[in-house]
């Protein structure tokens, strides 16, 4: 109940904002697992085109984008991975004005296994995705030639 009364006391534009980024993230879990990646980096292309073209948007503050994308990734069925995170909060910021980067990297771990991570830069500051050894990743090329959000 007491989370319900946060939601209600939010002004609507935070409200729209929270529920948006909700189906938004739940939508692109769903589509990490069901299309080839190429294939969603074209749909949120075309989404974050779309929204811009289609209405006059505020730009609204960079905290809280990302703080509602944190918010959202605690209430999806099964949680999100790194990934669906940043590309939510990548679309979200193209969205509102900002020009996001989207960083995929890699690192050897401890017995030679290989991990990745995602993480969004913007004006070369993690805005989501930050850990204590994102230096151990090495970034991968920019998937900027492939489509861009």
């Amino acid at each position: 109940m007491k989370r319900l009364g946060k939601f209600l006391n939010l002004t609507n534009s935070d409200r729209h904002l929270l529920i948006n980024t909700f189906i938004l993230l739940g939508l692109i879990k769903i589509g990490l697992w069901l299309l080839p990646f190429q294939r969603l980096l074209q749909l949120l292309s075309t989404i974050s085109q779309t929204s811009l073209k289609s209405q006059e948007i505020q730009r609204t503050d960079l905290g809280k984008i990302v703080g509602a994308v944190n918010v959202s990734s605690r209430y999806i069925p099964g949680g999100v991975k790194c990934l669906a995170r940043a590309l939510t909060t990548q679309v979200l910021m193209t969205r509102y004005g900002y020009s996001p980067e989207l960083r995929i990297g890699v690192a050897k771990k401890e017995g030679g296994k290989l991990e990745a991570h995602a993480w969004v830069e913007s004006q070369g500051q993690v805005v989501m995705g930050y850990l204590r050894e994102l230096s151990s990743f090495t970034p991968l090329p920019s998937l900027e030639g492939v489509e861009r959000l």
